[in-house]
């Protein structure tokens, strides 16, 4: 009968362990870049399609908007300016590729050459492959104002390129919205010779006010896809996000937005953007929200009417009651 009970613990275990989970979004870990990332079983929306804000100073790098994932489902990561973490390093965007039935996230890094980045048409001379939109010259970047928003009065480091951009629709029909790679209606890239061999040269990972940008733009609600629609109000912003300077339009996460996202059927394939339709204005006013640390502190100590009622009398006490007695 011991034996037997134990056969039936075996089988109950097993059968449980066979029960298989709710197919929603796999995590891997992988070595090395790009390989580190999240997969999901579902596509992102289309990259939507707003305008650039200038660049706010000399050698910033332009780093472009894209979706990312997180427990309540896709969420914009506005495009944004920053300083690369070590002069002549450019900006590889990561991107979403399609493999073995999932969508995997390949996460963007800093190199001395643009590698591979999906093919994907992110804009403003990230046009699939390489980058138009400027490059170093010594200690200074140049700024190719044919496709980038650069105010000349306080940026004067600029030339003019035309050809970057004919070059790339001349030879091209993808819609310049598709957000991934590969899959039914994926771009169709793969990495040339030169850039396979730029993946094997020294990579750094995004700087922390890129990571803090990330991790802001994940807690805002009207960032998310299945609030807005595949179409986020603030596509893109000067300054990178941080945790104390949130957008004045700031709306945080709530647990119901985690249901919200299940029945969103609108990111499961990219939505056709209409590229005539007005980009919206970029917000740069922030409005700092205040962190209340106003935790009741505990006593250390209990307090002395508690304290009294617990202290045993005394020795001498005792021993003179001992000798009254």
């Amino acid at each position: 009968m011991r034996i037997l009970r134990s056969l039936k613990f075996v089988v109950a275990i097993a059968a449980a362990l066979a029960v298989p989970a709710p197919a929603f979004a796999s995590v891997f870990i992988g070595i090395g870049l790009p390989s580190v990332g999240i997969s999901v079983d579902f596509g992102p929306p289309a990259l939507p399609v707003y305008a650039q804000p200038p660049c706010p100073a000399p050698n910033y790098i332009w780093t472009p908007g894209y979706w990312a994932y997180g427990p309540y489902g896709y969420y914009w990561v506005p495009g944004t300016w920053v300083l690369a973490p070590a002069v002549g390093y450019l900006w590889t965007p990561g991107y979403w590729g399609y493999a073995g039935g999932f969508y995997a996230w390949h996460p963007g890094y800093w190199g001395r050459h643009i590698g591979f980045y999906g093919g994907i048409n992110y804009g403003f001379g990230y046009f699939g492959h390489g980058y138009g939109g400027g490059g170093w010259y010594g200690n200074s970047f140049r700024y190719n104002t044919a496709v980038t928003n650069v105010n000349t009065t306080i940026v004067r480091n600029v030339y003019v390129d035309k050809t970057v951009v004919n070059n790339y629709y001349g030879r091209t029909t993808l819609a310049r919205n598709v957000s991934y790679n590969g899959g039914p209606s994926g771009v169709r890239a793969v990495p040339t010779a030169t850039e396979r061999s730029f993946a094997q040269e020294r990579h750094l990972p995004m700087t922390t006010l890129q990571r803090e940008h990330v991790t802001t733009a994940a807690r805002d609600r009207n960032l998310l896809a299945s609030v807005n629609r595949g179409r986020p109000v603030e596509a893109a912003v000067a300054r990178p996000f941080t945790h104390a300077n949130l957008p004045a339009r700031f709306a945080p996460v709530r647990s119901a937005d985690r249901v919200a996202v299940h029945s969103a059927a609108h990111v499961s394939a990219p939505r056709p953007v209409s590229h005539a339709y007005a980009a919206r204005p970029v917000s740069h006013a922030y409005a700092a929200r205040p962190v209340s640390h106003a935790y009741a502190a505990r006593p250390a100590v209990r307090p002395a009417a508690h304290a009294a009622a617990y202290r045993r009398p005394a020795a001498p006490a005792r021993a003179a009651a001992r000798h009254a007695r």
